[in-house]
């Protein structure tokens, strides 16, 4: 292990504040299944179902913003400065075209909500608070373009503390708007979606003012002002873009049709989905806050043609994930009777989420694979493979399997969910076996 030693402490520097940064957007969804789940089991479900259509929207909007992290990191382990501003530019241009896409996408399903099979008394919750999130979209792709420049010149803090303010602002707001708190309005759902909009918008403006007042980063700064938006870069940020936010948005996409499937089982099974979801959501960001720095240092290695260190690298983040997924798993595990108690005291619901915990704990092994290695070849720009993959994992593989597990079989609820295993580790091997192949046929 001693070649991998100090990958460890690099990727743990790097990695640590991402995933601070990760575990707080889960606290705030720990916080608002908490606070909503408390209010009332039918608003618990109604935010089950939206939150899990919107996720498909966000992770598609974060895959895409990620196809600016090789190109900087490539540019910073080149030392080319000034080119980093001119990159953050254009793909700040790219990511708004993408969020006014996803804006009208939404709000045709919007339209079509009604027809999918969900119980009626939901319908009401769900509207108002589905309308607010639709206008988040905005803010997330600017500042998640902001974000992947700050990670690509390994300055992986400042978006941290941006991020942890804004989740302390989002349950204060949430405390507020819920429950009519210090004069405010009794809101409900609804207030809970007022408070992350109002989050969304202070980080974004938190950050821009960071990047365009602080010394620090007065010569990209001086970078973006001076460039103009170009074909070439935009061309490049859509190609490395497109494919990683296809990966990531099939992999979501399983989850949310899954969550259609879940709907027709009735309310206890969407409330019980959305807490798992929610402690699932645990895991992958942590895993995914330490494939994200596997990104950035593969793509500085890139930028340099260390060969070794790139495959070192991805290799030692694998390592830290497995050491992740153990720890999660064995925690679920030993408080699954009493996990779902956290959130809501319907008794119907606390017995679904200790169901869950065992196909829970089978996909984490496949999610931290798919998600290191995912990155990996982010890292390298070779990306269009995993769109196939991620096709054949997760509609292929995944999808068919709940329906048959869920409703052939008749296993319910933990029917459904044991298609995520199968999905998951699927997508890993082959994004593993791509970049194994990927880094033997470029040394050759």
């Amino acid at each position: 292990m001693r070649p991998y030693s100090e990958h460890y402490k690099e990727l743990t520097r790097l990695g640590l504040p991402i995933i601070i940064g990760q575990v707080g957007i889960i606290f705030v969804s720990f916080a608002d299944t908490f606070m909503v789940g408390q209010y009332g089991t039918a608003e618990l479900g109604a935010a089950g179902f939206v939150n899990n259509l919107f996720n498909l929207a966000i992770i598609f909007a974060t895959g895409f913003s990620y196809g600016l992290t090789p190109i900087v990191g490539k540019h910073y382990g080149g030392g080319r400065v000034r080119e980093i501003g001119s990159a953050l530019k254009n793909a700040l241009f790219a990511n708004i075209a993408i969020a006014l896409m996803l804006v009208t996408i939404m709000g045709a399903v919007y339209s079509r909500i009604g027809s999918m099979g969900q119980p009626e008394e939901l319908l009401p919750i769900m509207r108002p608070y589905y309308i607010v999130l639709l206008m988040t979209l905005p803010f997330i792709m600017l500042f998640n373009a902001f974000k992947q420049f700050f990670d690509g010149i390994t300055d992986t803090k400042t978006p941290m503390w941006i991020m942890l303010g804004g989740n302390i602002m989002n349950i204060i707001g949430n405390y507020l708007l819920i429950y009519g708190k210090c004069g405010m309005p009794e809101l409900g759902l609804l207030g809970a979606g007022i408070s992350t909009l109002v989050a969304r918008m202070a980080m974004l403006g938190a950050i821009i003012l960071i990047f365009f007042r602080s010394k620090r980063y007065r010569t990209y700064a001086e970078g973006f002002n001076r460039s103009r938006l170009n074909r070439k870069e935009l061309k490049e940020i859509n190609r490395i873009g497109f494919p990683v936010a296809m990966q990531m948005g099939m992999e979501t996409a399983s989850f949310s049709l899954a969550t259609i499937m879940v709907g027709w089982l009735g309310t206890a099974a969407l409330a019980a989905h959305q807490i798992m979801c929610t402690v699932g959501q645990l895991g992958f960001m942590l895993y995914y806050g330490m494939a994200a720095a596997v990104a950035v240092k593969v793509s500085n290695y890139n930028g340099t043609g260390e060969r070794s260190d790139i495959r070192r690298s991805a290799n030692a983040g694998f390592h830290l994930t497995l050491a992740m997924a153990l720890i999660a798993s064995i925690t679920v595990f030993l408080i699954r009777g009493n996990m779902g108690a956290l959130f809501t005291d319907n008794s119907e619901v606390v017995l679904l989420v200790s169901q869950l915990a065992v196909p829970f704990i089978l996909y984490q092994f496949g999610d931290g694979l798919q998600c290191n290695f995912s990155n990996a070849l982010r890292g390298i720009a070779d990306v269009k493979p995993v769109m196939l993959y991620a096709f054949i994992a997760y509609f292929i593989i995944s999808l068919p399997a709940g329906y048959l597990f869920g409703f052939v079989f008749d296993w319910g609820l933990p029917g459904v969910w044991m298609s995520f295993p199968f999905g998951l580790t699927s997508a890993g091997i082959m994004f593993y076996l791509r970049f194994r192949y990927r880094l033997r046929t470029t040394k050759s």
